[in-house]
């Protein structure tokens, strides 16, 4: 009993941290105390009343620039995640509903691209392609959907084997009706709890790339930004650059928290009914 108020308090803490996060990408032009790149102080000047985080290498207000960049941070990964579960879980169920050569040539494609070290390929395509937020997205999207390609392509095949889904086949159903009606409502679940694990891992490889230098290009910032600018901090004892960080830190530890309440409730309802 303990130990489910634990996970309540929680679950409830790190939704309250996410819709915090969430509200400041949305209201960053309200709540910035200065604008992105406005110069408000000398080097790494300490927190005081008029720069609560301190300043950062350039002596830009590290508040203000922790705020932008939350809500290209937020941008980035959630576009890139949508459009990878839009364009890796249609082409998974597709393939795991209708087999054959489909499954063949889609899996075939997605081998290929998966064969490679994620991050280095993205390294490649990026140096190669214009600097801009509708590129890095799309290259985001397209490496992350051959994980949920996999994923939805398995759940969509157990489905498919179900006997109310062959049922179905023999009652002369259309495969987009078998979709709609079968398969679909029966990998959502699933698929939502995979959402949040891979929204994790966006932020996390946006963040490298940006570290690396191609990710958010100036006058843009995101938490990875800050933390390759800043880093020369650590040597003289700034702690400027772990901020950032910790903000990453405490993203991936609310968005587990949540996920495990998830599958911990799913778990006693199934428990329940059975």
């Amino acid at each position: 009993m303990t130990g489910r108020i634990v996970q309540s308090l929680s679950v409830w803490g790190s939704v309250i941290v996410l819709t915090g996060l969430v509200v400041i990408a949305v209201l960053a032009p309200l709540l910035a105390p200065y604008e992105i790149n406005d110069v408000v102080g000398g080097v790494w000047d300490p927190a005081s009343r008029a720069v609560w985080l301190g300043t950062d290498v350039l002596g830009r207000d590290l508040l203000s620039r922790l705020i932008w960049g939350t809500r290209v941070t937020l941008f980035v990964a959630v576009s890139a995640t949508v459009l990878a579960f839009l364009i890796g879980g249609s082409a998974g169920i597709a393939a795991g509903l209708l087999g054959g050569w489909v499954d063949a040539a889609i899996s075939a494609a997605v081998n290929l691209i998966m064969s490679a070290p994620t991050l280095i390929l993205a390294l490649i395509v990026l140096s190669v392609m214009p600097n801009g937020l509708v590129v890095l997205i799309l290259v985001m999207a397209l490496l992350d959907a051959t994980r949920v390609y996999r994923i939805s392509r398995s759940l969509a095949q157990g489905i498919a084997a179900m006997d109310y889904v062959e049922a179905a086949w023999l009652r002369g159903e259309r495969w987009w009706w078998i979709l709609l009606h079968e398969i679909f409502p029966n990998v959502v679940s699933p698929l939502l709890a995979e959402f949040g694990l891979r929204l994790v891992f966006a932020v996390l490889f946006l963040s490298t790339l940006s570290f690396l230098g191609l990710g958010i290009q100036p006058p843009e910032t995101d938490w990875g930004s800050l933390l390759r600018e800043n880093k020369d901090g650590i040597i003289f004892g700034e702690w400027s650059a772990l901020i950032s960080g910790a903000v990453i830190v405490v993203l991936s530890l609310s968005v587990t928290a949540v996920l495990d309440g998830f599958q911990a409730r799913s778990l006693r309802r199934g428990g329940q009914r059975s």
